[in-house]
């Protein structure tokens, strides 16, 4: 696997900017109940495996690859109780090519962000799952792929990581993309630490 750089630093998401990625009548950055962190599950990592199989039969060969990444796949952290998934298309532009066929699966469309990667996101109707959309070699998904093996084999980084998530989620209740933000230093700090330069 190539090494890619590091994420470029970011703000937090301002209103419109929220309303341009924002894809049907989703709330904008507004999460239902607070954002809240629990313990480790092991049901995690066999609740995708039914994602995934319902993906694959859905997409076939045009799934060129499907991870579970993000904190539900690192045991022993803790994580809000959502699913994140990245899979890759030959080019997520084409929503044609995938979107109606994974929403007969049951995803629905909830983010489109040409800017960035190409990146789409669809939920689950109970939001249980976000289903990230990337093309080939993307950055974004060598990132993931690189953070969440290096969560696994270093617990120190696991520890660092589990205790700012904790911290965002209590400076941060009610706002996702303040959330994500937060916690992006000390995603870098171990990103840099894992090789990414």
């Amino acid at each position: 696997m190539r090494m890619p750089p590091l994420p470029a630093p970011s703000a937090p998401l301002t209103p419109e900017q929220l309303a341009q990625r924002a894809v049907g009548d989703r709330t904008l950055n507004v999460p239902v109940n607070p954002i809240t962190i629990r313990p480790y599950d092991p049901s995690w990592p066999v609740r995708y495996l039914r994602e995934e199989a319902r993906t694959r039969a859905a997409l076939g060969g045009r799934a060129l690859a499907l991870e579970h990444v993000g904190s539900t796949t690192v045991p022993g952290l803790p994580a809000k109780d959502r699913l994140d998934i990245d899979l890759i298309v030959a080019d997520p532009a084409d929503e044609g090519a995938y979107i109606p066929d994974l929403t007969a699966a049951g995803y629905l469309l909830r983010t489109r962000e040409p800017h960035w990667y190409e990146h789409r996101c669809l939920w689950t109707g109970s939001h249980d799952v976000n289903l990230h959309v990337f093309g080939p070699d993307c950055d974004e998904f060598l990132r993931h792929l690189i953070f969440r093996d290096w969560l696994r084999s270093h617990p120190d980084d696991r520890e660092r990581y589990a205790a700012r998530k904790y911290e965002a989620a209590a400076e941060h209740p009610l706002s996702a993309s303040r959330y994500v933000y937060s916690k992006a230093t000390v995603i870098r700090e171990i990103l840099k630490r894992a090789g990414l330069r």
